[in-house]
C-alpha cells in the first residue's frame, strides 16, 4: 500500500484552518444554547414538572394589610366609627376601630383610601346570574336559539360585575339549564374567574304550567319534569327537592304565585298549595336547606308563610294581616324594588307587551305600598335585587330605592344589604359585618352614604376574602391578594 505523506500548507492556510475551526465551535455552542433554551420551554409547560401550576390558587388572601378610611359603617347598626382602621390578615379580619385605638403590627401594609366609607361586603339575596338580562333582543328566543353552554358563559360577564359593584356575596334563586349555577360556584371558588360567594339553588320548583315552568311554546317543545324543578303534588315535590340537593343546591326556591314575566298565569294567583309548600319546607329543613319563596300575590304570600319559607321574594301585593304573619313568623321579605322599576320602565317603553306589560305596570305600582307596609310593621328585611331583571352590576341602586321607595334610613338599608342578608342565608357567623374574626369581605365608596344614599354606588375597593379585587377606578381582571400587594 502506498505511503500517505503530509501535507505541507502555507502559513495563510492554517491561518485560515483556526478560524473555520473557531467559528464552527461558535456556532456548534450556540446551536447547543438553542436547543437548551427550547428544551426548558417544552419541559415548562409539561404537567408533571412541580413548579409549575396548571390550576389556579384558591382565591384566599396571604399576608396582613391595614385599611384607613375617614368613615366604617359596620353593618350592624352601630354608629359610624369616624378616622377607622380595619386590619386584615389572610382572609380573616384581626382588629376594626378608630386610629390609635388598633394595634397597626410592624410587618404589615397600609391602604390609605382617603374620604370614603368603609362597609362589610355587600350581600345581594335575590340574583339570577345565568342567561340573558331582561331587554336582550334575542332574550325571548334563547330557551331555543341559543347554544346550551351561552347561558353558563354569559353568566362569568355577570358574576364579575356583580363583585365590581361591591357585592361580594349573593344567593342566586333559580337557573335554567343544567346546573350552571353550580358550574359558575366551582369556577369563582376555585380561582378561575372572580365573582362573588354565591348561594345556589339549581331549578327553582313550582307547578306545571306555572311561574316557574316553560310557556307559550307549542306543545311538546318544553314538557321538563322533577330534574328540571316541575312538580306537582307532595310526593314529586319532595323528589325534586332532593334531586336539587343531590346536585349541589344550597338552597331550594319556589314559585308560590304567578308572576310578572311568565306567559299565561296571573301575577298574583296562588300555585301551590298549603300542603305542597308544606312537604317542600319539611323536606328542605330535613336537608338542612332553606326556602324561598317567589310570592306576589296577597294569599299566596300567607300561605308560603304560614307553611314555614323562610323568605318571601318580591312580596308586591302584601297586606297588612301578611305583614303582622311576616313579622310573628320571623319570615324575611326581599323586596326586589329594583326588578319592580325595571319592569314598570319595560313595559312603558314596549319592551314587555300584552299581558305581561300589565301585569309590570300593577306590579310595580303595589310594591311601593308593600315596602311601607313592610317597614311599618318591622318584617325583617334583606337586600335583593332580582338581577338578571335588571343589569348585573346595578346591584347597589336597590340601596337608594329603599330609602327613596320604602322610606328606610340609610342605615337601616344598609343593615337590609349587609348583616340582614347574612342572617338570611345563614352566614352570619362569617359574614355581613366588620368585626374581628369575621371573613374580610370588605368594600369602600366614595362620600358617606349615610348623608346621601346615592354614595353607596360610587365603589371604588373590593375586597373579598382577603384578595383585592378592586382599588380606586380600577377594576382588575386578575386579582391582587395581600401577598402579591406586599412584594
Amino acid at each position: 500500500m502506498p505511503r500517505l505523506e503530509p501535507v505541507s500548507r502555507s502559513p495563510a492556510e492554517v491561518e485560515i484552518s483556526t478560524t473555520r475551526q473557531r467559528y464552527n465551535l461558535k456556532n456548534l455552542k450556540l446551536v447547543c444554547a438553542a436547543l437548551f433554551v427550547v428544551h426548558s420551554l417544552c419541559v415548562s409547560v409539561l404537567p408533571q414538572t412541580p413548579a409549575t401550576r396548571i390550576t389556579p390558587e384558591a382565591p384566599t388572601g396571604k399576608g396582613t394589610v391595614v385599611l384607613k378610611a375617614a368613615r366604617l359603617i359596620d353593618g350592624t347598626g352601630a354608629a359610624p366609627i369616624n378616622n377607622a382602621v380595619v386590619v386584615v390578615t389572610d382572609n380573616t379580619i384581626t382588629a376594626v376601630g378608630a386610629a390609635g385605638a388598633v394595634r397597626v403590627p410592624a410587618n404589615a401594609r397600609t391602604i390609605d383610601l382617603g374620604d370614603v366609607t368603609l362597609m362589610p361586603g355587600f350581600i345581594d339575596a335575590h340574583t339570577h346570574l345565568i342567561g340573558r338580562v331582561l331587554g336582550d333582543p334575542a332574550g325571548d328566543s334563547a330557551a331555543v336559539r341559543d347554544f346550551e353552554s351561552f347561558a353558563a358563559i354569559l353568566s362569568v360577564a355577570h358574576a364579575r360585575s356583580t363583585l365590581m359593584a361591591g357585592f361580594t356575596s349573593v344567593r342566586n334563586v333559580g337557573a335554567s339549564g343544567r346546573f350552571d349555577d353550580m358550574a359558575l360556584r366551582k369556577a369563582i371558588d376555585e380561582g378561575w374567574t372572580p365573582g362573588p360567594r354565591i348561594m345556589t339553588a339549581g331549578h327553582a320548583l313550582g307547578i306545571r304550567g306555572g311561574h316557574c315552568d316553560e310557556n307559550g311554546f307549542r306543545p311538546g317543545l318544553f314538557d321538563p319534569g322533577i330534574e328540571e324543578g316541575i312538580a306537582d303534588g307532595p310526593d314529586q315535590i319532595r323528589a325534586a327537592v332532593r334531586y336539587q340537593i343531590k346536585y349541589g343546591a344550597d338552597v331550594i326556591k319556589t314559585c308560590a304565585t304567578g308572576g310578572v314575566l311568565s306567559e299565561g298565569d296571573a301575577v298574583g294567583a296562588t300555585q301551590y298549595t298549603f300542603e305542597e309548600l308544606k312537604a317542600m319546607v319539611d323536606e328542605a329543613s330535613k336537608l338542612e336547606r332553606k326556602v324561598a319563596a317567589h310570592a306576589h300575590g296577597t294569599e299566596g304570600i300567607k300561605i308560603a308563610v304560614r307553611a314555614g319559607v323562610s323568605s318571601i321574594e318580591h312580596g308586591s301585593f302584601l297586606d297588612e294581616e301578611g305583614a303582622r304573619l311576616m313579622k310573628q313568623q320571623g319570615t324575611f321579605l326581599v323586596p326586589t324594588l329594583s326588578a319592580a322599576e325595571g319592569v314598570e320602565r319595560a313595559a312603558k317603553s314596549g319592551v314587555l307587551k300584552g299581558l305581561r306589560a300589565e301585569k309590570a305596570l300593577a306590579t310595580a305600582a303595589a310594591v311601593r305600598h308593600a315596602i311601607k307596609l313592610a317597614v311599618a310593621n318591622k318584617v325583617p328585611i334583606a337586600l335583593g335585587t332580582d338581577a338578571g331583571v335588571v343589569p348585573h352590576g346595578t346591584n347597589a341602586h336597590e340601596f337608594v330605592l329603599m330609602v327613596q321607595w320604602g322610606g328606610m334610613s340609610p342605615m337601616d338599608a344598609i343593615v337590609a344589604g349587609t348583616s340582614s342578608g347574612a342572617k338570611l342565608l345563614g352566614w352570619d357567623k362569617h359574614l355581613g359585618s366588620l368585626t374581628a374574626g369575621k371573613w374580610a369581605d370588605i368594600v369602600a365608596v366614595s362620600g358617606d352614604p349615610l348623608k346621601d344614599i346615592e354614595d353607596i354606588q360610587k365603589v371604588v375597593f373590593v375586597m373579598k376574602n382577603g384578595v383585592i379585587y378592586r382599588s380606586g377606578n380600577q377594576a382588575n381582571s386578575l386579582s391582587l391578594t395581600l401577598g402579591q400587594a406586599q412584594k
